[in-house]
């Protein structure tokens, strides 16, 4: 890596620091899928989570909340509404807002829902797969075309690979500036961008879209960073965490012959053990 990958790597430790004693309140907006994942995975982290969704309080869970994260996973027209609610409060209280458009692109409601709360609100992350980010970009017209999402998985055109690592990463770059924007594409590749600096990171494990959830874990973990620091880097502690996470879990798994359910409990033990140092000496970033 060169010298300035490493001098970004080097922020890490200082934002999981500044994310351990704040201990931000992360209000979640989710899906009844994986509502119990995410909480556990901010909890373990070091955030504390809160899963109001009910359009009667989520605006008073908001003033009190460090941050906001909105998951479109299985919307619903009540769901919707306090979606809408929270994020107009969360911009008159300067709440970092994160976003995880599940299966944008499969339905007219899910584009709707997204366009609108980018559209209203300063969005300060989004957070989906590849797929997501370019039917994001395709709404708002930073490109032509993308592919049609496979339910709320990745296309498998779409697949981020060394091969179009560039080209995608020029996308999310530009719909990151064009949104004024964090924007974390997340897959065996991951991109992060906010319009100015782009890097890909590397790491993970195969094992991790296996398990209903990993995903929604991820936004909800970006939430609490960017409730406790800078938008990029948050959102760049929370996926080498993750990937680092997945990683220490996936050996667990083959080190006893277990499986998927097992590969979930470790996940979130080994997010509870996140090192700073280690992730600085062991994760690797390209800047783009």
């Amino acid at each position: 890596m060169t010298n300035n990958e490493n001098e970004i790597l080097k922020r890490i430790p200082k934002v999981l620091e500044e994310l351990r004693v704040k201990t931000p309140l992360t209000q979640c907006i989710t899906n009844f899928v994986t509502v119990n994942d995410c909480a556990n995975a901010v909890l373990a982290i070091g955030g504390s989570p809160i899963m109001a969704d009910d359009p009667q309080e989520v605006a008073e869970i908001v003033n009190i909340a460090d941050a906001l994260v909105i998951n479109i996973g299985t919307v619903r027209k009540e769901q919707i509404e306090a979606m809408k609610i929270s994020s107009k409060q969360a911009n008159k209280t300067n709440t970092p807002i994160t976003l995880d458009p599940v299966g944008v692109g499969i339905s007219e409601v899910r584009n709707t829902t997204t366009v609108d709360l980018i559209k209203n609100n300063d969005i300060t992350a989004i957070r989906g797969n590849i797929t997501e980010i370019k039917t994001i970009s395709k709404l708002f017209n930073v490109i032509d075309d993308t592919n049609t999402a496979k339910g709320v998985d990745v296309c498998d055109d779409d697949i981020i690979t060394e091969d179009n690592l560039k080209a995608n990463g020029n996308i999310i770059a530009k719909t990151a500036e064009k949104l004024n924007t964090v924007i974390l594409a997340s897959g065996p590749i991951d991109i992060l961008s906010d319009g100015k600096t782009t890097i890909a990171i590397y790491g993970g494990d195969d094992m991790m879209p296996l398990i209903t959830g990993s995903g929604c874990m991820l936004s909800s973990i970006v939430g609490s960073c960017v409730g406790a620091a800078d938008a990029f880097d948050g959102t760049l502690l929370a996926i080498l965490a993750m990937n680092k996470a997945g990683e220490k879990a996936r050996a667990k798994v083959d080190e006893n012959n277990l499986g998927t359910g097992s590969f979930r409990a470790f996940l979130i033990d080994a997010l509870y053990n996140t090192d700073a140092e280690e992730l600085v000496s062991q994760s690797k970033i390209e800047i783009l």
